[in-house]
């Protein structure tokens, strides 16, 4: 009888030994009741098929059960289960974040290749299924992530458009339509110049004339088309558009793992239940950055 310890467990235990004591006392009252009584009550007017109803008050047992009840409900929200007291949940929650916080510290200085590695163990398990397990996409059923990071990536949102990103609230932004540029060369210069100077790839290779000629278009006011929705400086509108500066980073790729993403492909969940520790995402990050387009 341990179970009776926890005073939840021994509250609904009382509870329901008063409903069935209760249950089975007037279920007797009223069979007798019936065996005794004579219809000589009061009738209204409201009839049905030549059946009239009676007019009866409220009975009192009822008046007086559901004013015990919500009592009971107040005493038990304030009291009995405070929303801060202990609960199961919390206590998975806290030890998870415990362990999150350990795993952080064990791992935390991880070379590049075991980090990478990690990265990999954990895109199998969960990103695989939808991405394929070389992160191709699956003849387009999911994301193309091997372009994660990228000019491609950049290429590929400008031509197809993106919708269902999220802010740190949670707030869906607004959807990016397809076709805002059309030329080819444009649609490169722009990608060029996302990645050198707003992303700041300092590894990438990118062509100067691209890169200029894409910063004139990012900023020109007749296309208006980019900075009005994510910022002079690529910093995101609030509301409107998503900071390109954390493109391919790992802040960027948390918030999608933490609220999702509805997009232009499909519907990608919340990954926020698995609990992954910052050093986890770091490593998914590594990982998928590391994917190279396949031809």
């Amino acid at each position: 009888m341990g179970w009776l310890n926890d005073h939840i467990n021994l509250i609904s235990f009382i509870a329901a030994i008063i409903i069935l004591v209760l249950t089975v006392t007037i279920c007797w009252f009223y069979i007798k009741k019936m065996q005794t009584e004579t219809n000589d009550g009061e009738l209204t007017e409201h009839e049905w098929d030549g059946i009239r109803e009676f007019h009866n008050d409220v009975p009192v047992g009822y008046l007086l059960a559901l004013f015990g009840v919500l009592v009971w409900a107040i005493w038990y929200i304030l009291f009995g289960y405070p929303l801060n007291s202990y609960s199961q949940i919390g206590e998975y929650n806290e030890e998870a974040q415990a362990h999150s916080q350990k795993f952080d510290t064990v791992y935390a200085n991880l070379d590049s290749d075991k980090l990478k590695l990690m990265g990999e163990q954990i895109f199998l398990v969960q990103c695989s299924q939808c991405h394929g397990i070389t992160a191709e996409g699956i003849d387009g059923k999911a994301q193309n992530l091997t372009h994660w990071g990228k000019v491609d990536g950049i290429m590929d949102t400008i031509r197809h458009g993106s919708a269902g990103l999220k802010n740190h609230e949670g707030e869906e932004y607004g959807a990016m339509p397809e076709g805002l540029l059309t030329e080819e060369k444009d649609i490169q210069a722009v990608a060029h110049y996302v990645m050198s100077e707003i992303v700041g790839d300092v590894g990438g290779k990118y062509d100067e004339e691209l890169v200029k000629h894409g910063k004139a278009l990012y900023h020109s006011e007749e296309i208006g088309t980019c900075f009005t929705c994510h910022g002079q400086n690529g910093e995101g509108v609030e509301g409107v558009g998503p900071s390109l500066q954390n493109y391919g980073k790992t802040e960027f790729l948390a918030n999608v793992l933490k609220y999702g993403k509805k997009g232009n492909i499909g519907f990608m969940p919340s990954f926020e239940y698995l609990g992954l520790s910052n050093k986890e995402v770091e490593a998914l990050q590594s990982f998928i950055a590391s994917r190279h387009t396949i031809q």
